[in-house]
Protein backbone atom coordinates (compact mmCIF):
# COMPACT_ATOMS: atom_id res chain seq x y z
CA UNK A 1 0.00 0.00 0.00
CA UNK A 2 0.97 3.64 -0.83
CA UNK A 3 -0.23 5.58 1.85
CA UNK A 4 3.21 7.67 2.61
CA UNK A 5 1.67 11.34 1.71
CA UNK A 6 -1.68 10.03 3.39
CA UNK A 7 -2.61 11.68 6.57
CA UNK A 8 -3.33 9.02 9.10
CA UNK A 9 -7.37 8.36 9.74
CA UNK A 10 -8.61 7.15 12.78
CA UNK A 11 -10.91 4.61 12.24
CA UNK A 12 -13.92 3.60 14.51
CA UNK A 13 -13.12 1.13 16.64
CA UNK A 14 -16.85 -0.53 15.78
CA UNK A 15 -17.00 -2.15 12.63
CA UNK A 16 -19.32 0.36 10.42
CA UNK A 17 -20.26 -2.95 8.18
CA UNK A 18 -20.05 -6.93 9.32
CA UNK A 19 -20.16 -9.24 6.67
CA UNK A 20 -20.54 -12.76 8.38
CA UNK A 21 -20.57 -15.96 5.80
CA UNK A 22 -22.45 -14.04 3.00
CA UNK A 23 -23.65 -16.75 0.42
CA UNK A 24 -25.28 -15.58 -2.53
CA UNK A 25 -26.57 -18.43 -5.24
CA UNK A 26 -28.51 -18.19 -8.40
CA UNK A 27 -31.04 -20.04 -10.57
CA UNK A 28 -29.93 -21.13 -13.74
CA UNK A 29 -30.60 -23.05 -16.50
CA UNK A 30 -27.79 -25.41 -15.28
CA UNK A 31 -28.90 -25.22 -11.64
CA UNK A 32 -27.90 -23.50 -9.05
CA UNK A 33 -25.34 -21.09 -9.21
CA UNK A 34 -23.07 -19.53 -6.70
CA UNK A 35 -21.75 -16.15 -7.00
CA UNK A 36 -20.32 -15.55 -3.40
CA UNK A 37 -19.48 -18.32 -0.83
CA UNK A 38 -18.95 -17.85 2.83
CA UNK A 39 -17.39 -14.43 2.67
CA UNK A 40 -16.62 -12.58 5.81
CA UNK A 41 -15.27 -9.21 6.63
CA UNK A 42 -15.49 -6.04 8.04
CA UNK A 43 -15.58 -1.74 7.29
CA UNK A 44 -14.41 0.52 9.57
CA UNK A 45 -15.96 3.64 9.68
CA UNK A 46 -13.63 5.87 7.69
CA UNK A 47 -11.48 3.19 5.92
CA UNK A 48 -10.74 2.83 1.91
CA UNK A 49 -11.54 -0.27 1.50
CA UNK A 50 -11.06 -2.14 -2.22
CA UNK A 51 -12.11 -5.47 -3.18
CA UNK A 52 -9.98 -7.10 -6.33
CA UNK A 53 -11.66 -9.47 -8.09
CA UNK A 54 -11.36 -10.20 -12.60
CA UNK A 55 -15.07 -9.91 -14.32
CA UNK A 56 -17.52 -12.19 -12.90
CA UNK A 57 -15.63 -12.54 -9.60
CA UNK A 58 -18.67 -11.76 -7.81
CA UNK A 59 -17.26 -8.40 -6.65
CA UNK A 60 -20.36 -6.33 -7.97
CA UNK A 61 -23.07 -8.34 -6.37
CA UNK A 62 -20.71 -8.04 -2.93
CA UNK A 63 -21.09 -4.45 -3.64
CA UNK A 64 -24.70 -4.20 -4.42
CA UNK A 65 -25.40 -6.31 -1.31
CA UNK A 66 -23.15 -3.84 1.11
CA UNK A 67 -25.91 -1.16 -1.04
CA UNK A 68 -28.98 -3.22 -0.32
CA UNK A 69 -29.21 -2.62 -4.70
CA UNK A 70 -29.17 -6.98 -3.79
CA UNK A 71 -29.77 -9.78 -0.63
CA UNK A 72 -27.56 -12.29 0.31
CA UNK A 73 -28.89 -15.32 0.00
CA UNK A 74 -27.61 -16.40 3.58
CA UNK A 75 -25.49 -15.41 6.40
CA UNK A 76 -25.62 -11.74 7.85
CA UNK A 77 -24.56 -8.31 6.58
CA UNK A 78 -24.79 -6.00 9.48
CA UNK A 79 -24.58 -1.78 9.60
CA UNK A 80 -23.69 -0.31 12.48
CA UNK A 81 -25.42 -3.58 13.76
CA UNK A 82 -28.73 -3.35 11.88
CA UNK A 83 -29.23 -5.97 9.55
CA UNK A 84 -29.60 -5.12 6.30
CA UNK A 85 -31.64 -8.49 5.43
CA UNK A 86 -34.61 -7.58 7.65
CA UNK A 87 -35.59 -4.30 6.08
CA UNK A 88 -38.58 -3.71 3.75
CA UNK A 89 -38.00 -2.29 0.46
CA UNK A 90 -38.97 0.95 1.71
CA UNK A 91 -36.89 0.68 4.55
CA UNK A 92 -34.05 -0.11 2.30
CA UNK A 93 -34.54 3.09 0.17
CA UNK A 94 -34.49 5.05 2.51
CA UNK A 95 -30.93 3.46 3.78
CA UNK A 96 -29.92 4.29 0.44
CA UNK A 97 -30.82 7.52 0.25
CA UNK A 98 -29.81 8.77 3.59
CA UNK A 99 -26.56 6.78 4.63
CA UNK A 100 -24.56 5.75 0.71
CA UNK A 101 -23.66 7.30 -2.40
CA UNK A 102 -23.19 5.18 -5.17
CA UNK A 103 -20.47 5.75 -8.25
CA UNK A 104 -20.52 3.76 -11.36
CA UNK A 105 -18.43 2.47 -14.20
CA UNK A 106 -21.38 4.52 -16.37
CA UNK A 107 -21.64 8.39 -15.07
CA UNK A 108 -25.48 8.32 -16.13
CA UNK A 109 -25.44 12.25 -16.05
CA UNK A 110 -28.35 13.69 -18.13
CA UNK A 111 -27.54 15.09 -21.66
CA UNK A 112 -30.09 17.96 -21.18
CA UNK A 113 -28.65 19.28 -18.22
CA UNK A 114 -26.01 21.47 -17.23
CA UNK A 115 -23.01 19.79 -14.88
CA UNK A 116 -24.29 22.04 -11.68
CA UNK A 117 -27.92 20.66 -12.62
CA UNK A 118 -26.88 16.96 -12.56
CA UNK A 119 -25.61 17.34 -9.61
CA UNK A 120 -28.15 19.22 -7.70
CA UNK A 121 -30.66 16.83 -9.10
CA UNK A 122 -31.16 14.24 -5.81
CA UNK A 123 -31.20 17.03 -3.75
CA UNK A 124 -33.94 18.38 -5.60
CA UNK A 125 -36.51 15.52 -5.79
CA UNK A 126 -35.40 14.70 -2.39
CA UNK A 127 -37.37 18.14 -1.74
CA UNK A 128 -34.17 20.44 -0.86
CA UNK A 129 -34.83 23.72 -2.46
CA UNK A 130 -33.55 24.44 -5.82
CA UNK A 131 -31.57 27.61 -4.85
CA UNK A 132 -29.69 25.61 -1.57
CA UNK A 133 -29.13 22.28 -3.72
CA UNK A 134 -27.52 24.37 -6.49
CA UNK A 135 -25.15 25.65 -3.75
CA UNK A 136 -24.68 22.58 -3.08
CA UNK A 137 -24.21 20.97 -6.12
CA UNK A 138 -21.29 23.78 -6.94
CA UNK A 139 -19.46 23.20 -3.99
CA UNK A 140 -19.41 19.25 -4.27
CA UNK A 141 -17.85 20.11 -7.87
CA UNK A 142 -15.36 22.54 -6.62
CA UNK A 143 -14.55 19.57 -4.02
CA UNK A 144 -13.50 17.21 -7.11
CA UNK A 145 -12.04 20.16 -8.85
CA UNK A 146 -15.35 21.17 -11.18
CA UNK A 147 -15.68 24.93 -10.16
CA UNK A 148 -15.13 25.99 -13.69
CA UNK A 149 -16.89 23.48 -15.11
CA UNK A 150 -20.71 23.98 -13.23
CA UNK A 151 -22.55 25.78 -16.18
CA UNK A 152 -21.31 23.84 -18.94
CA UNK A 153 -23.65 20.81 -20.30
CA UNK A 154 -22.05 16.99 -19.75
CA UNK A 155 -21.99 16.56 -23.23
CA UNK A 156 -18.96 18.83 -23.43
CA UNK A 157 -17.12 17.06 -20.33
CA UNK A 158 -14.37 14.52 -20.77
CA UNK A 159 -14.57 10.81 -19.74
CA UNK A 160 -13.02 11.95 -16.36
CA UNK A 161 -15.00 15.32 -15.56
CA UNK A 162 -17.92 13.45 -15.79
CA UNK A 163 -17.33 10.84 -13.61
CA UNK A 164 -16.29 13.29 -11.50
CA UNK A 165 -18.94 14.68 -12.17
CA UNK A 166 -21.03 11.86 -10.90
CA UNK A 167 -18.82 11.54 -8.12
CA UNK A 168 -19.85 15.28 -6.88
CA UNK A 169 -23.88 13.96 -7.45
CA UNK A 170 -22.97 10.62 -5.04
CA UNK A 171 -21.39 12.89 -2.29
CA UNK A 172 -23.69 15.88 -2.72
CA UNK A 173 -25.91 15.02 0.71
CA UNK A 174 -22.35 13.68 2.87
CA UNK A 175 -23.40 9.96 2.77
CA UNK A 176 -21.62 8.02 5.21
CA UNK A 177 -20.11 5.57 2.98
CA UNK A 178 -18.97 6.30 -0.89
CA UNK A 179 -19.85 2.63 -2.92
CA UNK A 180 -17.91 2.86 -6.63
CA UNK A 181 -18.20 -0.18 -9.03
CA UNK A 182 -15.60 0.06 -11.54
CA UNK A 183 -15.30 4.10 -11.34
CA UNK A 184 -12.14 4.09 -13.69
CA UNK A 185 -13.06 1.03 -15.59
CA UNK A 186 -13.76 3.37 -18.94
CA UNK A 187 -10.96 5.83 -18.45
CA UNK A 188 -7.33 5.99 -19.53
CA UNK A 189 -4.50 5.36 -17.01
CA UNK A 190 -3.97 8.81 -16.52
CA UNK A 191 -7.34 10.33 -16.13
CA UNK A 192 -8.18 7.09 -13.63
CA UNK A 193 -5.47 7.80 -11.26
CA UNK A 194 -6.65 11.52 -11.21
CA UNK A 195 -10.39 9.96 -10.53
CA UNK A 196 -8.32 7.66 -7.61
CA UNK A 197 -7.09 11.16 -6.28
CA UNK A 198 -10.39 12.14 -6.09
CA UNK A 199 -12.27 9.62 -4.34
CA UNK A 200 -9.48 9.15 -1.57
CA UNK A 201 -9.11 13.29 -1.14
CA UNK A 202 -12.94 12.59 -0.55
CA UNK A 203 -12.31 9.78 2.17
CA UNK A 204 -9.87 11.47 3.78
CA UNK A 205 -10.71 15.06 3.79
CA UNK A 206 -14.52 14.32 4.96
CA UNK A 207 -14.16 11.27 6.81
CA UNK A 208 -16.41 9.50 4.32
CA UNK A 209 -15.74 5.51 4.15
CA UNK A 210 -15.01 4.14 0.91
CA UNK A 211 -15.82 0.90 -0.53
CA UNK A 212 -14.29 0.28 -4.06
CA UNK A 213 -14.67 -2.79 -6.16
CA UNK A 214 -12.27 -2.96 -9.26
CA UNK A 215 -9.91 -4.84 -11.17
CA UNK A 216 -7.29 -1.96 -11.12
CA UNK A 217 -4.32 -3.18 -9.11
CA UNK A 218 -3.67 0.39 -8.97
CA UNK A 219 -6.46 2.18 -7.85
CA UNK A 220 -6.57 -1.35 -4.91
CA UNK A 221 -3.35 -0.36 -4.04
CA UNK A 222 -4.37 3.66 -3.24
CA UNK A 223 -6.44 2.37 -0.59
CA UNK A 224 -6.00 1.53 3.09
CA UNK A 225 -6.76 -1.94 2.73
CA UNK A 226 -7.55 -4.60 -0.27
CA UNK A 227 -9.54 -7.75 -0.24
CA UNK A 228 -9.46 -9.83 -3.63
CA UNK A 229 -12.39 -12.31 -4.63
CA UNK A 230 -11.63 -15.71 -7.08
CA UNK A 231 -14.90 -16.99 -7.83
CA UNK A 232 -17.01 -15.88 -5.07
CA UNK A 233 -14.32 -16.89 -2.21
CA UNK A 234 -12.43 -14.14 -0.20
CA UNK A 235 -8.68 -14.02 -0.16
CA UNK A 236 -6.60 -12.32 2.56
CA UNK A 237 -10.44 -12.11 4.78
CA UNK A 238 -10.43 -11.34 8.56
CA UNK A 239 -10.87 -14.43 10.45
CA UNK A 240 -14.25 -15.27 12.19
Amino acid sequence: MNNDVLAPIDFSDHPLYQVRHAQKTVESPAGELTILRDVSFDVKAGEALAIVGSSGSGKSTLLHILGTLDRATGGSVLFEGRDLSALTPQEAAQFRNRELGFVFQFHHLLPEFTTVENVAMQAIIAGMPRREALERAAEALERVGLAERLNHHVTTLSGGERQRAAIARATLLCPKVLLADEPTGNLDEKTGARVADVLKKLNRDMGMTLVIVTHNRELADNMDRSLELRSGELYAQDSF
